[in-house]
């Protein structure tokens, strides 16, 4: 999909999620609502929220705003059971607010179930350029487990519907769900690029005990793990054969060493003229190197 088509469904799905949130038109106001400047106290973290609030330069950003203009754009929060509210939208707001040193914040609050206020909590920070490939992976398990509780039947559609927000296929949103199940320690390589991501899909398929004996041999050898290795790695574990010797002998086998040789324009210039092509150079070059191991040269 292409950066167009996906900033265009972005786009489209914020103005249908403003409208189902706010109940029509962005002036109305539902009589299940109502705006409050909420103290920051009162204000909790959205459970299992899967999505980092870190004091970056992006948050620097945010409290200077905050601090000249306060929150120009409210929060969103519903009433918690054990007192004050329980934010949905807005968490980032909240920790700019506190730097700046508010004492209060302006937030819509609302009485939204547990599965449409995880729905409205994925989508409003699912496109954001910073995400981590592990907020991505719990955010989305998180959306399609709330979407199935409303309803949905498991299945391509609603897994595209899952990745909406951000323009992502099923296909992308499936391998972010498996991505999931990945142990917190696999997780954070995956982000760290220790291991590829492709490569933590294929371990996701392991079982808890196996997944550990990936990061144990990881960790020791400081091995990089290769997409043979985690395709044999997911495939004995499929057939239940796998164990821990197994996972050291495929993860510490020695990989073969890609060669590559360069050879300098003048140098290629001396034997062909501008009228061969790359691919015809290399043929040539190949053929005469079949002929030299034919006489025994190698």
């Amino acid at each position: 999909m292409g950066s167009n088509a996906k900033a265009g469904s972005a786009s489209k799905v914020k103005i249908e999620k403003f409208e189902d949130l706010f109940g029509g038109s962005a002036g109305q106001e539902s009589s299940a609502e109502r705006i409050i400047n909420a103290p920051l106290a009162d204000l909790h973290t959205f459970k299992d929220h899967p999505f980092r609030v870190v004091d970056d330069e992006k948050m620097e950003e945010t409290t200077e705003s905050i601090r000249q203009y306060g929150v120009l754009v409210p929060g969103i929060a519903r009433p918690r059971a054990g007192g004050g509210y329980e934010i949905i939208a807005g968490h980032r707001r909240k920790r700019g607010s506190e730097l700046a040193g508010k004492t209060q914040m302006p937030v819509i609050v609302r009485n939204y179930t547990d599965d449409e206020a995880t729905i409205i909590m994925v989508d409003s920070n699912i496109q954001r350029e910073d995400i981590l490939p592990s907020e991505k992976a719990r955010a989305y398990k998180m959306k399609y487990e709330a979407m199935k509780h409303q309803g949905k039947k498991s299945g391509r559609n609603t897994l595209d519907e899952v990745g909406e927000a951000a323009g992502e296929n099923a296909k992308k949103v499936q391998r972010y769900i498996w991505l999931s199940r990945l142990s917190d320690e696999l997780l954070e390589m995956v982000d760290t690029k220790k291991l590829g991501f492709s490569q933590g899909v294929d371990i996701s398929f392991l079982t808890e005990e196996a997944q550990q004996w990936v990061q144990a041999v990881i960790g020791e050898q400081g091995c990089n793990v290769s997409m043979v290795q985690s395709g044999k790695l997911k495939e004995y574990g499929k057939s239940g054969e796998l164990t821990f010797a197994m996972v050291r002998l495929i993860l510490t086998e020695e990989k073969p060493k890609e060669r590559k040789i360069t050879i300098k324009s003048d140098k290629i210039s001396e034997y062909f003229s501008d009228s061969y092509s790359n691919e015809e150079i290399e043929n040539i070059i190949i053929s005469l190197l079949d002929k030299w191991k034919e006489e025994g040269a190698v």
